[in-house]
C-alpha cells in the first residue's frame, strides 16, 4: 500500500485504536459486505433493514421503535421477548401471565390453520404478536407468511406504528420456527417470507448469527443479484 492509499483509508478509532481493536477467530463477529449504490435513493419502502450487532431490547427501551413484531403462544411467554419487554417497561400494564392468558382466550376461537395478530399496548411500545394455530407447537414459514401479510397492512397504512422492528423468529425459546422438514429455516428464507408478504420494517438477527464470520452478510434484503449468480455457478 502506498502512502497515498494509506492516507485515503478512513480511520475508525482515535489514537492506536485501529491496531488494538482487531477481531480474531475467538471473537463473535460478522463480515459486512456492501451492496447497492448509496447515491441512488428513493422514497419507496423497497427493502428490509437487518440490524446486525444491535440490541433489540435496548433499542425498544430507548424509544427507537414504536412497534415490535414477535410471536406469542397460549402456554408460556415468560422466556419470550414480549414477556421480557413487559417486565422491563415501567409503565407496562402487562406481564408474562396476563400476556399468556390473553393469548389463550383468543386461541380458543382460532380455526385449525388460522394465524392471528394480537395487539399488546405496553405504553412505550405496541407489540403486534403472531399467535400460531392452536394445533401447532411451532411456527411454520407458511404461518409466518400468512401472519406478515396481515401485519404489513396493519403497519404500512399506519404511520403512528412506524418505525417497526421484528424479531427473526430464529433461535427462539418460546415460539420456535421450523421449515417443512422440521428444521430451523435459513435467515434468507425468513427474510424472503417477510418481504414477499409486504413487510418493510427492520429485522433483528438472532444472537447466534453474530458468529457467522468468515461468511459475509448484507445489511438489507433483498440481497444483491450477484448472490444468485454465484449460486448458479457464475461469477
Amino acid at each position: 500500500m502506498t502512502q497515498t492509499q494509506a492516507s485515503e483509508t478512513p480511520r475508525l478509532y482515535d489514537d492506536e485504536g485501529d491496531l488494538l481493536v482487531q477481531a480474531d477467530q475467538r471473537s463473535d463477529r460478522i463480515v459486512m459486505l456492501p451492496a447497492g449504490d448509496p447515491r441512488h435513493a428513493s422514497t419507496d419502502r423497497d427493502r428490509v433493514r437487518i440490524q446486525w450487532g444491535q440490541h433489540l431490547l435496548a433499542d425498544l427501551l430507548g424509544h427507537r421503535y414504536r412497534t415490535l413484531v414477535c410471536g406469542v403462544n397460549p402456554e408460556d411467554n415468560s422466556h419470550g421477548i414480549i414477556g421480557e419487554l413487559a417486565e422491563l417497561l415501567p409503565t407496562s400494564q402487562w406481564n408474562a401471565e396476563t400476556i399468556t392468558a390473553h393469548a389463550r382466550t383468543f386461541a380458543k376461537s382460532l380455526g385449525e390453520n388460522d394465524v392471528l395478530v394480537l395487539k399488546y399496548d405496553l405504553d412505550a411500545v405496541e407489540v403486534l404478536a403472531l399467535l400460531r394455530p392452536p394445533n401447532q407447537k411451532q411456527f411454520s414459514l407458511e404461518n409466518l407468511g400468512r401472519g406478515f401479510r396481515k401485519l404489513a397492512q396493519m403497519i404500512e397504512r399506519r404511520y403512528d406504528r412506524m418505525p417497526c422492528a421484528s424479531v427473526s423468529f430464529l433461535g427462539a425459546k418460546s415460539n420456535k420456527l421450523v421449515d417443512e422438514h422440521g428444521r430451523e429455516p435459513s435467515f434468507e428464507a425468513v427474510l424472503r417470507t417477510m418481504f414477499d408478504a409486504g413487510y418493510r420494517g427492520d429485522v433483528y438477527p438472532s444472537l447466534g448469527m453474530w458468529e457467522l464470520a468468515p461468511t459475509g452478510v448484507f445489511a438489507n434484503y433483498p440481497f444483491p443479484k450477484s448472490l444468485d449468480v454465484m449460486r448458479s455457478g457464475g461469477f
